[in-house]
């Protein structure tokens, strides 16, 4: 069995920034798979600020995460929307675009999706 392990996202291994400055993905990996905290800012959209990077019609990562600050809106491709925010947990499947709620900086900790989100 492993020992402890402890990593930070003050000190991420790897960071991906979103187009036009609208945030950025800080990155820890482990064994498991990568762990991502992702800072969405006020006007961030996938469909204009990862999409470029992506070259996919929506988004086509899974996610499972942990909402921590911010407002985050979710609409599948097939019509289904939910908003999250906050405390909320998400699980989230591939088809969809997203974006920021009001004039908060989202912040979402994701530890299924981000292994290629945003990586060019």
């Amino acid at each position: 069995m492993a020992g402890l392990i402890r990593q930070s996202f003050d000190t991420p291994e790897e960071v991906r920034p979103f187009e036009e400055g609208k945030g950025k993905l800080e990155l820890v990996n482990l064994d498991a798979g990568p762990v991502g905290r992702a800072t969405f800012e006020p006007g961030w959209q996938w469909s204009k600020h990862i999409k470029p990077i992506a070259k996919t019609d929506s988004c086509q990562a899974a996610h499972m995460g942990y909402f921590i600050a911010g407002r985050m809106k979710i609409v599948m491709d097939d019509g289904e929307e939910a908003e999250y925010g906050p405390g909320d947990f998400m699980i989230c499947p591939p088809g969809h675009d997203a974006w920021i709620i009001g004039d908060e900086p989202c912040v979402f900790i994701d530890w299924q999706g981000f292994a290629d989100y945003a990586k060019r």
